[in-house]
């Protein structure tokens, strides 16, 4: 006891000093220290910015469209949030430190053209926001690590941004599945929305709070101009939410300090900030005519849902979910997005009745879902300043009555394997804090055990024994939500399989069975599925007290009868699945996967 106690003061003293090196961590009694007051920030007085694009391919003389060659970096640099607070110091992607934006540019791809992307380090010697060096980590003797990952992207694993292939400033230092920075992404897969992120072990959530994120589109032009969305860069518009707490100096705040110091002096199970960032803009507005517009909307924070309505009652009309287009358009008037989810939607300003300004707001609870009973304040997000008039040009989009309905029906009768995989939290001992997430009682370092094979599907059963919904996400592959069932008596199977997975040496009997599970969902509520979010997915969020059943394609998903990705997914480090709140997956929710061949 007397040893572990010294330990915890040790590491509490440790992480004292090495904040106290940190650039740009002023004394809390100056007024770069004091945090920053929200209610100060007039709202709406910054015009939503459309990030700069960049093309990720290029064109020949006689119009043949080849394989792009884009360099982008990584730069310290100042953003300015809001008109009314001091330039903020940022890491960046971009070209330059001069043009570098958070969020970063939007990459512009055409499908089966590939883009070959050179990441490149320009980032200082240290970290301008703390991190836990108790948590497992990419940890050079100097640099900032970072790697990068293409969310929803169909690639090989050497190009996939594993955690470990981190790397420093001229690749002083770099992890130990490192291979290049030069990496090569397909686009052989169907059109939609990516975004690309940092990936860094144990350091994701640092990198993506300090800027590192950005867009990424596939388009596939032949197919969707018979769509007749609204187009162009006027009428067609990424949304990239997220939130982000400030000191009255401008500086980005993340606590420096531990819910259990004793065990990680830094790390906190969630990041909230008070202020919502849209294209790195607090609280924007956007001019807007009474029209159609499609905004593809990314929620690119740490760890805060957003459950997003328009005033006025004005409506949404989905048109596809993550990566992928939806059979049909679903109409609602409010829905949810969980960290890393993209909804792309059709808004009509034209129904908006006489309204001049229409506020696009959010009354999801942070943490989410809350406890029972608890009422969320309504915040807005931004908002669309109507222009007096009719347009100049006529609205000759329209959202048709079908979208993409030729894709693979899910069928789980296809399934050659059913696995479990449990969501565990660990608490300190006579506490309700937590520790560590894992993933079947397992940490991220621990041997594959999920090894599917190429050009089958499989049913997985996502048991959340904890009280928060986690958005799951998996590398490489997609997925569709089957069904969502609450657990009967979820405390005593909770007790059960935590007890059963650590007497089985971190979760290898088969708990669930041990604990009873079938019994636990006899008579649980069945949870509808909403129709936007039916379609093939990346991520989903998975309910707490619940199994979740998702049928998982290791497969691409066009053409349907294609059995093999584009490329070796049995090479290279490998994939891997976890809690997409940065929080959870820098802290063990992450486990390997390793696609295999017969």
């Amino acid at each position: 006891m007397e040893e572990r106690r010294f330990l915890g003061l040790f590491l509490l003293v440790l992480l004292l000093v090495f904040q106290a090196a940190l650039p740009g961590r002023g004394d809390d009694d100056d007024d770069g220290g004091r945090l920053l007051d929200p209610r100060k920030l007039e709202m709406f007085v910054d015009e939503l910015p459309d990030m700069p694009r960049m093309r990720g391919y290029g064109v020949t003389e006689g119009g043949k469209l080849v394989a792009g060659n884009l360099t982008i970096g990584m730069y310290e640099t100042m953003w300015k949030f809001h008109r009314d607070l001091p330039a903020t110091r940022v890491f960046a992607y971009g070209t330059s430190k001069e043009t570098a934006t958070v969020p970063g540019p939007t990459i512009e791809a055409m499908q089966g053209v590939p883009t070959y992307v050179t990441w490149t380090n320009h980032l200082p010697p240290r970290h301008f926001l703390p991190w836990d060096p108790t948590l497992t980590a990419a940890t050079p003797g100097s640099g900032v690590p970072t790697v990068v990952h293409l969310h929803g992207g169909v690639q090989h694993s050497a190009s996939d941004g594993h955690s470990l292939a981190w790397f420093t400033a001229g690749l002083a230092a770099t992890g130990p599945r490192f291979s290049s920075p030069a990496y090569e992404y397909p686009n052989q897969q169907p059109p939609g929305n990516l975004w690309y992120h940092d990936h860094a072990m144990g350091l994701t959530r640092v990198n993506i709070l300090a800027g590192l994120l950005g867009a990424y589109r596939v388009a596939s032009p032949a197919e969707e101009a018979a769509l007749n969305l609204p187009s162009g860069e006027a009428f067609d518009r990424n949304l990239v939410l997220f939130d982000r707490d400030f000191r009255a100096d401008g500086s980005l705040f993340m606590n420096g300090t531990g819910n259990n110091p004793s065990v990680h002096p830094q790390w906190q199970p969630e990041y909230f900030g008070p202020v919502v960032v849209a294209n790195g803009k607090a609280w924007p507005y956007l001019r807007v005519l009474r029209r159609r517009y499609r905004f593809r909307i990314l929620n690119a924070s740490n760890a805060r849902f957003f459950r997003l309505s328009l005033s006025g009652g004005l409506r949404f009309v989905h048109v596809a979910s993550d990566s992928v287009y939806l059979a049909r358009p679903v109409p609602t008037r409010a829905f949810l997005l969980a960290p890393s989810e993209i909804a792309d939607v059709v808004v009509d300003f034209a129904e908006s009745g006489g309204a001049t300004s229409i506020v696009l707001r959010s009354d999801a609870p942070a943490p989410y879902p809350g406890d029972p009973g608890d009422k969320a304040e309504t915040v807005p997000v931004m908002k669309f300043v109507i222009e007096r008039g009719a347009s100049t040009e006529p609205d000759t989009s329209s959202v048709p009555a079908t979208l993409m309905p030729h894709y693979p029906k899910p069928d789980v009768r296809e399934a050659t394997v059913t696995r479990r995989i449990a969501m565990y939290e660990y608490t300190k001992e006579g506490t309700d804090e937590p520790t560590h997430l894992y993933l079947n009682a397992r940490s991220y370092m621990d041997p594959v055990t999920e090894t599917p094979r190429e050009g089958t599907s499989e049913v997985w059963d996502v048991i959340n024994l904890t009280d928060d919904n986690h958005p799951l996400h998996l590398h490489l592959a997609l997925f569709v939500a089957v069904e969502q069932r609450s657990l009967r008596r979820v405390d005593e199977l909770r007790e059960c399989m935590m007890r059963e997975a650590k007497a089985a040496a971190g979760g290898r009997g088969g708990a669930e069975a041990a604990c009873g599970l079938e019994r636990h969902l006899a008579g649980g509520r069945r949870h509808v599925v909403p129709r936007q979010e039916r379609g093939w997915k990346n991520v989903f969020k998975v309910r707490p007290g619940t199994v979740t059943r998702v049928l998982v394609r290791f497969r691409p998903l066009s053409p349907p009868d294609s059995r093999r990705f584009p490329f070796d997914v049995t090479a290279g480090p490998g994939y891997v699945y976890h809690c997409h709140i940065l929080d959870h997956e820098d802290n063990e929710m992450m486990r390997p996967m390793k696609i295999v061949r017969y």
